[in-house]
């Protein structure tokens, strides 16, 4: 049976090595498969949900973050790639799924409340942020997506995308809505923490190496990253846990024997901080030069990156529209048909 997959990212800026272990390998893989139908979407509209008054910021991010997949190797011919806002018919299907949720339901979401904390919104919180869930669900079931990669910490976004299916569904008398499947990144795959050490790496922290770095930035921000505070010179043995150049030689060296010499190598002292970010500058570098010559490549011919994506958003409506003509057929509001 075909899988019917469904992914994106918020357009707020250049993508990082955390999107590239936390999504973007897995994309490549997925869209391999013949077996499954990958839809990866720009979502324009949730990034407006928290930046309405930097439109600019948004609509920038859009070409950014399309030249970025192009970048990594997601193929248009194997995968659908769209915008959001190009997509009417998931804003209508918010609106009916919207009669179907509570606020008390929206109030318990633990992913909004986490993320309403962490932007400190407090009281003043735009209700399109509020409600982004249920925009999600729209998003999901317009594609009738049976599995949706994301991290653990959207668990509760897909579950509630699940509730709302299986609600309609249940009001409606109709089998229209998909209940989607979760799948979570493999193990070591999720969240990458930022070369500061303080958290995930992200574009607000400004703690993130992106795909679209240069050499001499790749190389300045491996030589400013955290290890160990406590291995002060090259004799003393040095902690493992918590060193980011470690967890990042983990993520992305493919000799894992030689991260364990090293490893066993810094633990018993004799190892100094400059000369394994020197090596792990030299596995990155290898790992990201391509990824920057094809998005240099792509940039070069923006009028086929905006085609590419008005082809796929083209795509993508014609099957939204018929989500949405059988949702309305379901709940009697078809009238003139």
């Amino acid at each position: 049976m075909k899988r019917i997959i469904l992914t994106g990212d918020r357009p707020t800026g250049k993508l990082h090595l955390g999107h590239y272990v936390g999504s973007l390998q897995n994309r490549l893989k997925m869209q391999q498969d013949p077996d499954n139908h990958v839809y990866v979407m720009i979502a324009d509209q949730q990034a407006l949900t928290d930046n309405a008054k930097t439109p600019e910021k948004v609509q920038k991010s859009v070409t950014e973050v399309a030249l970025d997949y192009l970048a990594v190797g997601l193929d248009p011919e194997k995968t659908t790639i769209f915008i959001q806002s190009q997509i009417p018919q998931l804003a209508e299907l918010m609106m009916y799924y919207l009669n179907i949720v509570t606020v008390s339901r929206l109030n318990r979401n633990p992913t909004v409340k986490s993320e309403i904390q962490e932007k400190g919104f407090n009281e003043s919180i735009p209700a399109g942020f509020f409600m982004y869930p249920v925009s999600q669900a729209a998003d999901i079931t317009a594609f009738k997506a049976t599995h949706v990669p994301v991290g653990e910490d959207q668990r509760p976004m897909l579950e509630q995308t699940r509730e709302i299916a299986r609600d309609f569904n249940r009001i409606y008398h109709t089998d229209a809505l998909i209940e989607p499947d979760i799948i979570l990144p493999p193990k070591g795959h999720g969240r990458l923490v930022g070369i500061d050490g303080k958290g995930k790496m992200s574009k607000s922290l400004n703690n993130g190496i992106y795909l679209s770095d240069s050499a001499d930035d790749i190389q300045k921000k491996v030589m400013s990253m955290y290890t160990d505070p406590n291995h002060i010179r090259v004799e003393d043995p040095g902690q493992i846990e918590g060193n980011v150049v470690f967890t990042y030689l983990d993520v992305f060296d493919d000799d894992t024997e030689k991260v364990q010499e090293l490893k066993d190598q810094y633990q018993k002292g004799g190892l100094g901080d400059v000369k394994i970010k020197r090596y792990l500058n030299d596995v990155l570098q290898a790992k990201l030069q391509p990824i920057r010559e094809r998005r240099e490549e792509a940039s070069k011919d923006l009028d086929a990156v905006q085609a590419m994506l008005k082809a796929g958003s083209e795509k993508a409506e014609k099957v939204a529209a018929q989500t949405l003509d059988e949702v309305k057929n379901a709940m009697g509001i078809n009238y003139f048909k």
